[in-house]
């Protein structure tokens, strides 16, 4: 019977001189998850022509789109349907549901409106008709509010399931590297400790924490040494890495959403303890903020390359506590591994590469001008001490001076900018390779 009056109905306007429909056919799929079951928009399109085909509707353009209709003004492709409208291009709608022509009230009020002014004729959709009559504006208006109704009582019971997930320690998202989706019944929504990857991140924070590691040098352990990957076997980025660092997760507590200031006791088990996190932080935030002139340089980087592969030379410092109190301390220097991440360069401790120096410097060139200008200056420097402090009134004389013993010396007993000053006075390139310091 309703089928048969929108016949009429369509008829009637089709006889009529004055008017004639043209319509559009708009066919709409949301990424809301509800419509996500719905009809796509190829199947609706299929059962709108047969409809338009059944009733002799004059459709004249087809419209596609897959933006959400739950915000005004958020469609191009509805905005385009409804400026065509404006202008006369059409004067009619075929759709498969109201809801697919709004879900906001300011769109509907744009249908509204156009069917006010008359120029907007006729909406057909798959089981009703909807033309300028007040009943059918007034049905059309409920139809398209219970979807905004259906709408936003939804996003009140996500919310408050939210809440309710957060409430229990469980955030909701992606477990972080070093945990894993919870594949046991009881461990539904739950991030699980994943035990190939976690002892890893646990000694990330520990390298950052107990033994100063920067961010850099850790990455290029993970990548160069340990080829760590995550569970996707993706390689950890820089950035990424120091995501990881500042993640509160790791000890056990997170912030919901990020910079909410909401924070919440997790379920998970903690990688790490809460002092130890807090000890990376404070690494971090030195790393990041002390300039690069305060920061700690060694004797020989930067001055030295690898013999291998062509890379700089970097250092590590460890510290070994005894029970006795000692405290020793080690320099080692390594290849950067930056032009072959496999170089096989190898470690060389730092009193070793002086001793290895100090036997190479009777067969290096140095520039003996500059070198000598220093030495004479120091030595003057000395003798003028000495005058001053015995009360000693006799000329200062600068002998003949051994320029290799010199540089011996400073090797074994001279500050870190000494010691690369000599060096680069050398003539020679001096290169690591295989814990050997060469001459090139």
């Amino acid at each position: 019977m309703e089928t048969q009056t929108n016949i009429g109905l369509i008829n009637n306007l089709v006889a009529n001189p004055v008017v004639r429909v043209k319509y559009a056919l708009y066919a709409r799929k949301s990424t809301e998850q509800d419509e996500q079951q719905a009809l796509s928009i190829d199947s609706q399109i299929k059962e709108m022509t047969a409809i338009a085909e059944r009733l002799k509707l004059n459709v004249v353009a087809t419209k596609r789109e897959s933006h959400s209709a739950k915000d005004s003004g958020q469609r191009p492709v509805f905005k385009e349907l409804i400026e065509d409208i404006r202008i006369g291009t059409y004067n009619g709608i075929l759709t498969w549901a109201p809801d697919r022509l709004s879900r906001n009230a300011g769109d509907l009020g744009s249908l509204v409106d156009l069917m006010d002014q008359r120029k907007l004729i006729h909406i057909q959709t798959y089981g009703q008709t909807f033309s300028n009559s007040p009943n059918e504006k007034f049905l059309l208006m409920i139809l398209c509010s219970q979807a905004k109704l259906e709408n936003d009582n939804k996003s009140l019971n996500v919310k408050r399931g939210l809440k309710a997930r957060l409430d229990m320690g469980l955030r909701p998202s992606r477990p972080p590297t070093g945990y894993t989706k919870g594949k046991l019944v009881e461990d539904k929504c739950k991030s699980v400790i994943d035990s190939e990857r976690a002892p890893i991140i646990k000694q990330v924070f520990e390298k950052v924490g107990y033994d100063g590691w920067s961010g850099r040098k850790v990455h290029n352990w993970l990548r160069n040494d340990l080829n760590f990957k995550t569970e996707f076997n993706k390689h950890v980025s820089l950035g990424n890495l120091y995501l990881i660092l500042e993640n509160s997760f790791y000890c056990g507590r997170f912030e919901y959403p990020v910079g909410s200031g909401n924070w919440y006791n997790g379920a998970h088990e903690p990688i790490i303890s809460k002092e130890l996190f807090d000890i990376v932080q404070t690494q971090i935030k030195n790393q990041t903020l002390v300039p690069r002139s305060q920061q700690k340089e060694f004797a020989f980087t930067k001055i030295m390359t690898c013999g291998l592969c062509g890379s700089g030379i970097t250092a590590d410092e460890k510290f070994k506590h005894q029970k006795n109190g000692n405290v020793h301390r080690y320099v080692y220097y390594k290849c950067t591994r930056v032009r072959d991440p496999k170089c096989t360069c190898g470690f060389i401790n730092e009193d070793e590469l002086i001793e290895q120096l100090k036997i190479l410097i009777d067969s290096m060139e140095i520039q003996t001008t500059p070198m000598r200008e220093k030495i004479t200056n120091e030595v003057r420097r000395y003798k003028k001490f000495e005058q001053m402090l015995l009360g000693n009134e006799s000329p200062i004389t600068v002998k003949d001076i051994d320029i290799k013993n010199y540089a011996k010396f400073i090797l074994q007993e001279g500050e870190a900018e000494e010691k690369r000053e000599l060096l680069r006075c050398l003539k020679n390139s001096i290169m690591i390779e295989n814990k050997k310091v060469v001459l090139r």
